[in-house]
C-alpha cells in the first residue's frame, strides 16, 4: 500500500483530526513505518495453521433452565407506593 500525505490527510480526515503540516508529515512517517513493521506477518507461511477465532481451548458452560414459581402481582407490588393499575408505575423518560 502506497502510503502518501494524501492518505494520511484522509485518514485524518474519517477521524475527524486537523494535522498541521509537520503533524502531517511526521504521520506519514509513521504510518509508513507501521505498515513496514506488519508487511512481516504476510511473509509468515501459515498453510499448515488450522483456523481457528480463539487460540485458547474454552467451551461455553451452560446450566438447565428450570421452572420456578413466580411472585403473584400483589405480593410484588405490596412494598412499593409507586403502583398504578396492578402494575409499577416509574418516572417519565421523555
Amino acid at each position: 500500500m502506497k502510503v502518501d500525505r494524501q492518505l494520511v490527510k484522509k485518514v485524518a480526515a474519517i477521524a475527524r483530526i486537523n494535522l498541521t503540516e509537520s503533524e502531517l508529515a511526521k504521520f506519514t512517517d509513521d504510518f509508513k513505518d507501521i505498515l513496514q513493521d506488519f508487511s512481516v506477518l504476510s511473509k509468515i507461511d501459515t498453510d499448515k495453521v488450522v483456523p481457528t477465532f480463539c487460540s485458547a481451548d474454552l467451551q461455553n458452560v451452560y446450566r438447565q433452565d428450570r421452572v420456578d414459581k413466580c411472585l403473584i402481582r400483589q405480593k410484588a407490588l405490596v412494598n412499593t407506593k409507586h403502583k398504578e393499575n396492578g402494575f409499577f408505575k416509574g418516572p417519565k423518560t421523555v
